[in-house]
């Protein structure tokens, strides 16, 4: 493996030569005020190399050989190309979107609906709105179904509920926030992805490696940070309808307010059922629970340009509530001749952001953020109790500005965080609180012409994992205009909360071996690990077209993870690893292309993820070892704002290591397919239909659940799980919006 990276690292480094930037603002004016953009899309006219505009609407970008042309977008207004010959500082200001009242054809270049970061240092790939709305992404565990950069698997047989991983770890090693503020953790670590609506998004970053030390030490594998639509960006009016075969329907509705010209409001409301039963397989087990959400969330936005403040408010409540098991299953009281269960969620959150931008020195500012939640689940899996209460307080402090110059920028900063847990499981009573107060120092170089870096370190003093430091080292080198190499490095903490994050115990009637469950930190270990990896990105022109070839290689490796070990039948047991480091190496391959209004990504994935089980070093289970990934997407030209959309995604998962059990006679489950695709007929730029399908080849794992015709038997199991059980899935939709 060494030896071919160092290959394609020779194969890469030649031309090599500096390139300019251009930096620049972009705004938009309101009754005659200026308003920075932040999280503008800025890049080279016909290529996919750009940037983000920063807090105070600020931009860098380096120029490109023979482009001359920018191309400025933001939700909600106008998409302009600006010519930039010869300039080196641009001001530009966005005007609002209106229907175009002229019959046209328009014929343009398709931007990239996922975009790379090419010009920092961390490896991030923004997922943008237009990219989720081509597939049927209900929620945040649906959104990566179109792009290789998180892998999504099913969880279980019984709950319905899928799971993603990056680098071949599971979604606890990976720090999950909404706006920078720590959302999917601790006791929604299980179902809390399914709890933000997929139509609520704009955007959402995915960092690939150890994430920044301004959001925390807890980052192991990377970090998933979703951007909800702004109030000031937003549209007045959003609705949203989805219904499948399997009996989910689903409705959204975003209601825009202004109160006044500094003050704007959004309203979201999300509804989903479920109420037919579902057999496909006829084990008398639902194949997808019967289940409800009601999902409410206010969004308030205050922005004071002339004096550099802007802050937002947030106020959240969820319902939701599922019924699992056999088909014959109705309550509790059932549990003597059925197998079943049911999990009631209800979930507050609140947050406020407040910022303020020096307006005659910008690039100074203070920001401040303040959270708090609280996460109440009741439950029972047949015979198993499970419930669990988790109450979170989050402040961050953060400081911004520079040393001497714009090439030097630091970032300095107070968090604290307090996470109260009071669980009730194999009838014990278990509480926690963890609270941890840290100071951050973040410092960033850049040349403005081919090299960068960030390096941060934080300090932290918690109850129960001590005093500790945690470096993080990220760095971007271009060699030429068209090849980059990306690197980082860093260290990771977290406390493992074994039964919520593995609720498929649950799920059989496994013999809990470990005994000391119910002392401090369930009688185990905190995690640490190092993890190390780089990513080279070369540019190719082809055909006409622009591409990317793009090679990531992490590495992570554990002092002592905690193993939950499923490795003998009937029984489970959890401990952390003493007797070597456990380990999880991942390889990348993609190749990206885009030409006129269609693009294709390819992907190839090699894992290799390993730990030291009591019984000696294991390779994971049910971790494909490698996966291929294909994704197709075209879109016609518009005539009068009509055109059709279509997508079609491939995704092929390799061999798989199965754990003991009385159904399977073999240790490797073979490779298997699934192929998903949605087309979109656009009428309008107010309306459009979509219809699409999942898993269309109609693959399905046979006999899902161990056991299934004697559930209150010791080998009863419904967690083995390395495919879907549905079979295919088709859906229908539309949306429609009011743009002013």
């Amino acid at each position: 493996m060494i030896k071919r990276i160092s290959f394609f690292v020779l194969f890469f480094i030649i031309n090599y030569s500096f390139s300019q930037t251009i930096s620049g603002k972009v705004l938009f004016k309101d009754n005659g005020v200026d308003f920075p953009i932040e999280g503008a899309n800025v890049f080279w006219l016909n290529t996919n190399q750009g940037t983000i505009t920063k807090a105070g609407g600020e931009f860098n970008i380096q120029k490109i050989k023979d482009v001359k042309s920018l191309v400025i977008s933001y939700i909600g207004f106008k998409t302009d190309t600006v010519d930039v010959e010869d300039k080196k500082f641009i001001n530009h200001y966005l005007t609002f979107s209106v229907d175009n009242e002229l019959d046209e054809v328009t014929v343009s270049k398709k931007r990239k609906t996922i975009q790379r970061t090419y010009l920092m240092p961390q490896n991030i790939v923004k997922i943008s709105e237009e990219e989720l709305l081509k597939a049927a992404c209900c929620n945040l565990s649906e959104s990566f179904e179109t792009n290789p950069s998180v892998d999504v698997n099913h969880n279980d047989a019984i709950t319905g509920t899928k799971q993603i991983e990056m680098l071949g770890l599971k979604s606890p090693y990976i720090l999950i926030t909404e706006e920078n503020i720590p959302m999917v953790r601790g006791a929604s670590q299980t179902y809390g992805l399914g709890f933000t609506p997929g139509t609520w998004i704009e955007s959402i970053q995915v960092t690939k490696g150890m994430g920044s030390v301004t959001n925390g030490y807890e980052s192991i594998v990377g970090q998933i940070n979703t951007e909800i639509k702004k109030p000031y960006s937003d549209i007045p009016f959003f609705f949203n309808l989805f219904n499948s075969v399997d009996g989910r329907v689903e409705a959204n509705a975003h209601l825009k307010s202004s109160i006044s010209d500094k003050i704007q409001t959004t309203s979201f409301i999300h509804y989903n059922d479920r109420k037919r039963a579902n057999d496909k397989n006829g084990d008398k087990f639902l194949d997808k629970p019967i289940q409800d959400q009601l999902n409410l969330l206010s969004k308030w936005q205050y922005t004071d340009v002339a004096n550099g403040i802007v802050s937002f408010l947030n106020i959240r409540y969820l319902d939701d509530n599922k019924r699992v098991g056999s088909v014959d299953f109705n309550e509790k009281s059932d549990l003597s001749r059925f197998w079943g269960g049911e999990i009631f969620t209800n979930r507050f959150d609140s947050s406020l952001k407040l910022g303020y931008v020096n307006p005659n020195i910008p690039y100074q500012s203070l920001g401040f953020q303040l959270a708090y939640n609280f996460h109440e689940q009741e439950s029972y899996y047949g015979l198993n109790d499970y419930n669990i209460n988790q109450k979170s307080l989050f402040a961050n402090l953060i400081y911004n500005s520079i040393i001497s110059n714009t090439k030097n920028k630091i970032k300095v900063g107070l968090n604290f965080s307090s996470d109260s847990y009071d669980e009730f499981v194999f009838k014990s009573n278990i509480q926690r609180t963890d609270k941890s107060f840290g100071g951050f120092f973040e410092y960033s170089f850049d040349n403005l012409n081919n090299f960068n870096l960030v390096f941060g370190l934080r300090y932290d003093n918690h109850n129960n994992l001590g005093s500790f430091f945690t470096p993080r080292l990220h760095f971007r080198y271009l060699f030429n205009d068209n090849f980059s190499i990306k690197g980082s490095a860093g260290t990771g903490r977290k406390i493992a909360n074994i039964f919520a994050e593995n609720q498929v115990i649950f799920l059989s009637n496994r013999k809990n071996l470990n005994k000391t469950f119910t002392e401090q930190l369930y009688g185990v270990s905190p995690e640490k690990a190092t993890n190390l990896g780089f990513s080279l990105d070369h540019k190719v022109f082809l055909f006409g077209g622009q591409g990317n070839i793009i090679f990531d290689y992490y590495n992570t490796a554990f002092d002592n993870r905690v193993i939950i070990d499923f490795e003998t039948p009937g029984e489970f047991n959890f401990y952390n690893s003493t007797l070597g480091k456990s380990k999880s190496n991942s390889f990348q391959a993609e190749f990206l292309f885009s030409k006129n209004n269609w693009n294709i990504t390819a992907a190839y994935k090699k894992y290799d993820v390993k730990s030291y089980y009591n019984s000696g070093l294991k390779e994971k289970p049910i971790q494909p070892r490698n996966i291929i990934f294909f994704n197709y997407g075209i879109e016609s030209n518009k005539i009068n704002d009509k055109n059709w959309k279509f997508d079609v995604t491939y995704n092929r998962l390799g061999k798989q290591r199965l754990v003991r059990n009385p159904r399977d006679n073999f240790e490797l489950v073979d490779p298997h397919f699934s192929i998903n695709s949605q087309i979109t007929r656009v009428f309008s730029s107010k309306f459009e239909v979509y219809l699409g399908g999942e898993n269309i080849n109609n693959f399905k794992q046979d006999s899902p659940i161990i056991m299934a015709n004697n559930p209150f038997d010791p080998m009863f199991d419904a967690s083995i799980i390395h495919g879907p059980i549905f079979g295919s899935i088709y859906y229908l939709g539309l949306r429609f919006k009011i743009l002013n």
